[in-house]
């Protein structure tokens, strides 16, 4: 499969046409035609609904966009970093990560690293653990920031020198704001809005002396920026990590810590045996730099 013609059905796919997207991709309507239906044809299956007004596609056809994106991406990210001036160190690096106070940590590294490099640009993609994992496995991510445990099998990685504190994000008018902390028998009854990540619910389940799944669960997250907008309109308890919502000045949230404290490490990994671009490798020893110099 050609990547020249997954680019067309992705082209077609967006434009919902093929006139428009012939006219985007500055090819002939029949050739794109007949391209797409030497798709479909290879394929052994209709990728896409042709109606009177637009294209649609079918439910093979959302699959191999789904992964024509991520092989279109992975193929440009590849070429990005040998498309560069050789005399000095230039190319993209891909991180992913949560949200996190580990972010300030990396932003800072790539703030050193940025002012000896500039030629070097950085992209971050936000997501959960399990989504950032699976973006390192196809290629699409160098780095993945999560919280521990890492599965070192898999990964090599690097413990930052940063933590994040459980507890729970909630109205300042609900009935636990008054508590300076917060203990699993207080959370009960509770309606909880909780992360969708395995590793957190492995975390919060050991911490809660059961498993997490069997309480009053209302809802899940994956970024705590859509929760924090659930526990303002008062649909549950947010469990979540500290110093991401502002609860300061007129915020009607407030943030306890658990009680018994639970806190989660946080690592950089990446691939075993992965083979980084120069600018990945720079910013490898950059994290490892600025940790030493944080220890010392």
């Amino acid at each position: 499969m050609e990547i020249r013609i997954l680019r067309y059905f992705i082209a077609v796919a967006n434009q919902q046409s093929i006139s428009g997207a012939a006219e985007y991709l500055h090819i002939s309507q029949p050739t794109l035609s007949r391209q797409l239906s030497d798709l479909e044809t290879k394929l052994g299956t209709p990728l896409f609904i042709r109606g009177n007004r637009k294209i649609t596609l079918t439910t093979e056809g959302m699959f191999l966009l789904t992964k024509a994106k991520e092989i279109v991406e992975l193929v440009d990210k590849t070429e990005a970093n040998f498309n560069q001036p050789t005399e000095f160190i230039s190319g993209e690096i891909y991180i992913g990560g949560g949200e996190t106070e580990a972010m300030h940590f990396i932003a800072k590294a790539l703030k050193n690293l940025t002012h000896n490099h500039p030629a070097i640009q950085f992209h971050l993609y936000s997501g959960n653990a399990d989504d950032i994992r699976d973006k390192l496995e196809s290629g699409l991510l160098d780095f993945g920031i999560v919280i521990e445990p890492t599965d070192k099998q898999k990964y090599d990685y690097i413990q930052l020198p940063a933590k994040d504190v459980w507890g729970v994000l909630m109205r300042k008018d609900s009935q636990l704001a008054h508590k300076p902390s917060i203990q699993a028998a207080d959370l009960i009854d509770k309606p909880l809005i909780i992360s969708r990540q395995t590793t957190v619910d492995n975390e919060l389940s050991g911490w809660f002396g059961q498993n997490v799944k069997d309480l009053n669960i209302t809802g899940t997250y994956n970024l705590i920026y859509n929760a924090s907008r659930m526990v303002e309109e008062d649909l549950g308890y947010v469990l979540c990590i500290d110093k991401l919502v502002n609860t300061s000045g007129n915020s009607n949230l407030c943030f306890k810590p658990l009680n018994p404290k639970l806190t989660a490490n946080l690592n950089i990994i990446w691939k075993k045996h992965q083979v980084f671009s120069s600018a990945a490798s720079k910013f490898l020893e950059q994290i490892r730099s600025n940790i030493e110099k944080y220890n010392d």
